[in-house]
């Protein structure tokens, strides 16, 4: 079992990574949030668990040990498979979905990707008795203006990386960023992105 690795980043999409460990790329699934805060030619550290198929063999990568941890428990649910879970965490922090569960609270579950109300059910019935929420858990959404503008430059086109870089350069020249709108703040970072290119 590969728990963690730490490299140099040779190569980033928005769901994967490649980092090189020992002069070998080892590719790595991760969220497209996660993606979008490493940068070509830094050093990244991640705990990974590896997924071993008939016919493949998956490493997946975490910020944190309580990401990995919840991820494969995510997958003990019947019907649920690496790609939701992986949904789950890229919109959710770990105590907030840990609440959620917890709490019963279905709706909020509704919105991870591939599970739908169903699933949600499923998943508050099998997971309800396995988990304690911490004091910092919330169901509030993983979102702030930075993730929504990333997000939306990915889906235009661009790299993880770029995204992530225009983003940065627009919250440096807007303090006040959270009191403007996300037109305004997607236009900025378009602008931004075209006097770069």
């Amino acid at each position: 079992m590969i728990a963690s690795l730490s490299g140099v980043v040779k190569a980033i999409s928005p769901s994967s990574v490649v980092i090189e460990v020992g002069g070998v790329g080892m590719l790595i699934q991760v969220s497209p949030r996660h993606a979008a805060t490493m940068q070509i030619g830094k050093s990244a550290s991640l705990f990974t668990t590896l997924l071993v198929r008939e016919d493949a063999l998956t490493l997946y990568g975490f910020e944190s040990v309580d990401e990995r941890v919840l991820f494969d428990l995510l997958q003990t649910v019947t019907g649920i498979g690496p790609k939701v879970a992986q949904s789950a965490l890229n919109i959710y922090e770990s105590p907030q979905l840990i609440s959620a569960i917890f709490n019963a609270d279905a709706s909020i579950l509704e919105k991870i990707p591939g599970l739908g109300k169903k699933g949600a059910q499923r998943l508050i019935l099998e997971l309800k008795e396995k988990v304690v929420p911490t004091h910092s858990s919330n169901s509030r959404p993983r979102s702030s203006w930075k993730d929504e503008l990333i997000d939306a430059l990915v889906t235009l086109g661009f790299s993880a990386k770029e995204s992530a870089d225009v983003v940065d350069g627009v919250a440096s020249e807007n303090p006040d960023a959270d009191s403007l709108s996300r037109e305004t703040l997607l236009k900025q970072a378009l602008q931004m992105r075209g006097r770069r290119s």
